[in-house]
């Protein structure tokens, strides 16, 4: 059959409609590329939307900034979230916030995340914040870890009339009980005794004397507090110190640091700093436990303690609305003062023994000087300091070399503020560098390096400084300071009475730079050989 071939138009075919089936093809085949170039166009949308919204929401933050920021001091420019934190912590905490006082002078503004506070930096700017207009910088600034600990509660953290009311009474009742007397020394004496008989017993063999230091100190604050003492051997007892040390590590790191300046991400990660607060509930469970057995023992008219004291006041407080004696404030607040007072006086001791040990010739002079006011059998008394210029003046610089609180612990403005020609809103935390006081080039000569002759004149008396601060000032300083300053004359007089004390090392290889420097400064573990001199 013959093929039959069928002539098209191509024109005319190109415009002849489509079957169903062909346009369904058709556009089976264009819908993808459709598509995809709406897609990308919703993307693109997107994406400038975002840019724009985020541009907005910079924009808007940094106006807010700038308004806040019109008169209060000059500082480094803040990140979003993050504030000032990589700044700060390229350094170090503390190495950070002096190196940025070099740059922006003694009052400057930097944001601890979204939270803005005021360093104030030498003697001068913080005597004249914490002393000369005291009220206005009087209250406690934001401290999320220790508001934490403290439950919002007690001496160390509230403010207004809770806090006037919990200072006065502790400061009336610490003074009931010797603080500041002569006759506290003589549990101090006991004490430093039990310290010889220790190291006595280790016959000369290399020893770490930080936890039994630690165990010492806390003593005194016991007896004070609830009226209890520990023995050195006490294994329950110094498990319990240890982890309270461990956790005042962990406050100190970096890890306690980066929970205050973001404690709402912080508080859901995990870390170091959620065992912090596991290891704090030993002591707590310690003190609520001996809180019990006093209310059960009280005797109204013979009040044993500071413990007892504050239960005599509860009760003749128990109809008054809004009282700050209850029980919580009890807890927490005979927490903080042994919690605080232990640890900062064992980290002075500390200090101070790593840097007898360091420069040994510092040894000579106080055995000279200690063998010809008291000799080598009396105990020392207080009024022994008087005679002892040589000891005074190394007790201070060991004080102010160590610079255990090196921040001290962060103040907030009461009111607006008008300081050096700054504006400070109501509400501003502000952190007064105390390690700036105790290294103050104006107050000391060489500010840097240890040097008893800060502390004695030209003939050899002892002489103060104004730029001594170690305690803080004004009315938010430390309440136990008088105690310290007695603990640590008489416990490095007998040791140093009845002891020579020597590295395992070659005192120019030892390092005595703190491990940790935070909210306190942590000292290096060393071993220490005690020689008898008698």
């Amino acid at each position: 059959m013959p093929t039959t071939a069928v002539l098209t138009d191509p024109d005319k075919t190109a415009q002849l409609p489509l079957s169903s089936a062909a346009r369904e093809g058709r556009n089976s085949a264009e819908s993808p590329q459709i598509q995809n170039c709406i897609d990308m166009t919703d993307t693109q949308s997107v994406t400038v939307l975002l840019v724009a919204l985020v541009t907005v929401m910079l924009v808007v933050s940094y106006g807010k900034y700038a308004w806040r920021r019109r008169k209060m001091p000059p500082g480094p420019f803040p990140l979003p979230i993050l504030g000032n934190y990589l700044q700060i912590q390229s350094e170090g905490l503390v190495s950070g916030l002096v190196k940025i006082s070099e740059k922006y002078g003694p009052i400057y503004t930097v944001y601890m995340g979204s939270r803005p506070c005021v360093v104030l930096s030498g003697y001068q700017a913080i005597k004249e914040a914490i002393v000369d207009m005291g009220d206005a910088f009087l209250d406690r600034g934001n401290m999320p870890l220790a508001f934490r600990i403290f439950n919002n509660s007690g001496l160390a953290v509230t403010n207004g009339e809770t806090w006037k009311q919990l200072r006065q009474f502790s400061l009336m009742t610490l003074k009931d009980f010797g603080m500041g007397k002569k006759s506290l020394e003589e549990p101090i004496q006991e004490e430093a005794q039990h310290l010889v008989e220790h190291f006595k017993g280790l016959n000369e063999q290399p020893y770490d004397p930080s936890c039994t230091l630690t165990c010492a100190t806390s003593n005194i604050l016991l007896n004070i507090l609830i009226g209890t003492r520990h023995d050195y051997n006490d294994k329950k007892w110094m498990q319990i110190l240890e982890e309270s040390s461990e956790a005042f590590h962990i406050v100190s790191s970096k890890w306690g640091q980066i929970y205050d300046i973001f404690p709402r991400i912080m508080q859901y990660l995990p870390g170091p700093h959620k065992k912090l607060f596991t290891l704090l509930i030993p002591i707590k469970n310690y003190m609520k436990e001996n809180i019990r057995s006093h209310q059960e023992t009280l005797d109204p008219a013979c009040p044993r303690d500071y413990t007892d004291c504050f239960l005599i006041r509860m009760k003749q407080e128990e109809k008054t609305l809004n009282t700050p004696f209850n029980m919580t404030n009890l807890s927490e607040t005979v927490f903080d003062m042994f919690l605080g007072g232990s640890e900062s006086t064992t980290s002075t001791v500390n200090f101070g023994l790593l840097i007898l040990i360091k420069y040994p010739e510092l040894q000579d002079k106080l055995h000279e000087e200690i063998d010809r006011v008291i000799g080598q059998v009396r105990q020392p008394r207080v009024e022994d300091r008087n005679q002892m210029p040589y000891m005074n003046a190394v007790l201070h610089e060991i004080q102010r070399i160590s610079n255990v609180f090196p921040m001290g612990i962060f103040r907030c403005t009461t009111r607006d503020v008008n300081f050096r020609g700054f504006c400070i809103p109501k509400g501003t935390d502000v952190i007064t560098m105390l390690t700036t006081v105790l290294q103050d080039p104006a107050e000391f000569e060489t500010p840097g390096e240890f040097n008893i002759n800060h502390f004695l004149d030209e003939s050899g008396k002892f002489k103060k400084i104004n730029g001594f601060l170690p305690f803080s000032a004004g009315k938010r300083s430390c309440v136990g300071e008088s105690l310290v300053r007695l603990q640590l004359f008489i416990f490095f007089t007998v040791i140093l009475q009845k002891f020579t004390l020597k590295s395992t090392e070659d005192p120019k290889d030892l390092n005595i730079s703190p491990v940790e420097s935070g909210l306190e400064s942590i000292p290096p573990s060393h071993k220490i050989i005690f020689i008898s001199r008698v």
